[in-house]
């Protein structure tokens, strides 16, 4: 018998579609690498997820343990998003921006963790400002009209919005026989498959003054 049927369910057809979504993405051509690999480690965390709920929920000692593994895994999922984002926007060649912005969430938990704050929760709640900074450059690389800009955006506020579904009242969720959190798990799916058709999207030469790697030099 599964602890939470609906949530365990739910992370189980997450992390298949996202993990057919990165095969697809070992097999197309455009995409740079760290696309695949934030797939793979997002499929894999809610797989992960999805054997939490199910099983490991029904441990009082290894329930805890095992969340923290997961959200070690999402924490690596984006930190390739980043690294993704970073190279499609800026270029390959920076590196120390990409350790510079993904220092942000890493000294805000350590911050956290000095005052006695930490914890999944805080790590989490961190791993935002990463989220906020790769918005931020794709933002930055719209109003320059990066090609994959608009789409990219969208996928990533569908994202935002299907996380904000776990903040609905259970009361409402009840009526369509899920809870919070398998709603996010469901919604989650669409910003994926968003995301996928993003970054697999054919890529136009663009002019020079229009790419913001070129405005960089």
């Amino acid at each position: 018998m599964l602890a939470e049927p609906a949530p365990s369910l739910s992370d189980l057809a997450l992390g298949l579609v996202v993990v057919v979504l990165a095969l697809r993405l070992g097999r197309a051509p455009g995409p740079h690498r760290h696309w695949r690999t934030a797939f793979w480690w997002v499929g894999i965390a809610a797989l992960a997820g999805s054997v939490h709920h199910g099983l490991i929920k029904h441990s009082e000692r290894w329930s805890g343990p095992s969340w923290a593994v997961i959200s070690g895994m999402v924490v690596v999922a984006v930190s390739y998003l980043l690294a993704a984002t970073v190279a499609e926007v800026l270029g390959p060649r920076h590196g120390r921006t990409f350790w510079l912005l993904r220092s942000i969430g890493i000294v805000a938990y350590a911050v956290l963790a000095v005052t006695g704050h930490a914890g999944v929760g805080a790590l989490l709640a961190c791993e935002s400002l990463t989220m906020v900074c790769i918005l931020a450059l794709w933002g930055w690389a719209a109003w320059h009209r990066h090609p994959m800009a608009g789409p990219v955006i969208v996928a990533l506020v569908a994202s935002a919005a299907a996380a904000a579904t776990k903040a609905i009242d259970p009361s409402v969720t009840r009526r369509v026989a899920l809870d919070p959190t398998s709603v996010y798990h469901l919604a989650q799916i669409v910003g994926m498959v968003l995301l996928y058709l993003a970054v697999t999207k054919p890529r136009r030469p663009d002019r020079p003054d229009r790419d913001p790697r070129a405005l960089l030099g």
